[in-house]
């Protein structure tokens, strides 16, 4: 019997607890073209024509193979007729190896930076029950533990917006019923079905192509039930971060070794923070931070843990800074900073380095030499311009290269209007120091 297509109340069901979302909201879609997104597209313009809002279809096109761009016009041209506004992203991507990973991160990059371009704090994607299923399977495989196996989150927070997959739960049979009730004709993408990829392979295992099967509905529910776990670990976290441990906006942490605890739940913290201090896109091993734990020093993921007054000290590694990259307003540079002033042509951001942090000292004589000479600077022709977290020279030079403590991927900091941001910390305000959000938490592999 065929799938009968998902109606706009289902749908409207799937989004209701990823709100709220206010009078006229304004979403984006990333669509490939398959069924998939295309029945995304549908029903989310459905949803926000319904609200007084707007649906904006992306388009991506990685350039990977002859006549992509012509798919990726088609495609557009579909969504087009159907009176859903559209933007193409042409990506240009080169093979090689992990062709397949670099074209989810490039694609997922090109997405989010086209909703911060638009003002568009939510992006939705297509991704489906049989595609949750294939990542439980993936992940398991890789030896990944209870927060991997939980699989794609249905909300994630991102720099530039809220990341949504309300189409999780659904089989994909009802989907492309959407599509063919619609009259649209899928874009069918050949990589799917190419065994030299992980993902093809445990498709071809799982042998239920419309996700309607036993086997597919069981693996679902597993991440369910692991998501559920690590929901659970994430409030136990949040709580334990509230007490134990302050991030400060130079880019190193304050702990309370006695606060942070023993358990599990310490071992998940202390990874978290040592993500977002040392700029990393994932956790280190559990087993490696509950060894550095134990010892409490030593270095671990490109972090020095020390101790400190009253405590420990999480500082970026010395010596081993990221490359300087060009001082244009939005560039992230070591994972960690990212510059929120105009900036200039010519000039670049890199560390401070030891020796221009000796000099400078006198700025700010309470912070570890380690943490001075890993703070972003200001150079042209490799001489020292600016140092914006000193407010070295001060001034304008300064407000042009101003730059904020942002730990890439899901490490975010909670900021108030001032870009000053206070901890509560065993019961005191701390100017100066930052709050860790739920994305801080979300220790495993993004999807």
């Amino acid at each position: 019997m065929p799938a009968a297509p998902l109606s706009e109340a289902e749908f409207a069901a799937s989004m209701a607890p990823l709100g709220p979302f206010g009078p006229a909201p304004g979403l984006a879609a990333g669509v490939s073209g398959g069924p998939d997104s295309l029945a995304l597209a549908l029903l989310a313009a459905a949803w926000a024509r319904a609200r007084g809002g707007r649906l904006l279809a992306l388009v991506a096109d990685h350039g990977l193979r002859p006549g992509s761009d012509a798919e990726a016009a088609g495609v557009a041209a579909q969504l087009a007729g159907l009176g859903i506004a559209v933007r193409v992203l042409r990506l240009g991507l080169d093979g090689g190896p992990g062709l397949q990973d670099r074209a989810r991160a490039a694609r997922h990059a090109a997405l989010l930076a086209a909703c911060a371009e638009e003002g568009i704090p939510w992006l939705l994607l297509g991704h489906q029950r049989a595609d949750q299923a294939e990542t439980v399977l993936f992940r398991a495989l890789r030896g990944s533990g209870a927060t991997g196996l939980a699989a794609m989150a249905p909300l994630r927070v991102a720099r530039a917006a809220l990341v949504l997959r309300p189409l999780l739960a659904v089989p994909p049979a009802r989907l492309e019923a959407v599509v063919a009730a619609a009259g649209l004709r899928p874009v069918r993408d050949p990589s799917n079905a190419d065994r030299r990829f992980a993902r093809a392979r445990l498709r071809e295992a799982l042998a239920e192509p419309g996700g309607t099967g036993a086997a597919t509905a069981a693996l679902a529910e597993a991440a369910a039930a692991f998501a559920c776990r690590r929901a659970r670990l994430a409030g136990a976290m949040a709580h334990r971060l509230a007490g134990c441990a302050v991030l400060r906006l130079e880019g190193f942490a304050e702990l309370d070794p006695e606060a942070l605890g023993e358990d599990a739940v310490a071992v998940a913290v202390l990874a978290a923070l040592l993500r977002a201090v040392g700029g990393s896109g994932f956790a280190p091993p559990r087993g490696a931070v509950a060894a550095l734990r134990r010892r409490g020093a030593g270095t671990l993921a490109g972090v020095w843990l020390r101790p400190g007054r009253g405590g420990w000290l999480l500082l970026r590694e010395p010596g081993q800074p990221g490359p300087a990259v060009p001082a244009a307003r939005g560039a992230l540079w070591d994972n960690r900073f990212r510059l929120l002033g105009e900036g200039a042509p010519g000039h670049e951001v890199a560390a401070l380095g030891p020796a221009e942090a000796a000099r400078l000292r006198h700025r700010a004589p309470g912070l570890p030499a380690a943490v001075l000479a890993m703070m972003p600077s200001i150079r042209c022709n490799g001489v020292l311009v600016a140092v914006p977290g000193l407010d070295y020279p001060g001034g304008e030079r300064c407000a042009a290269f101003k730059t904020v403590f942002a730990p890439a991927g899901d490490a975010v900091l909670e900021r108030n209007s001032t870009d000053s941001t206070v901890t509560k910390h065993r019961g005191h305000s701390r100017p100066g120091s930052a709050s860790l959000s739920y994305g801080m938490l979300a220790s495993g592999r993004r999807a």
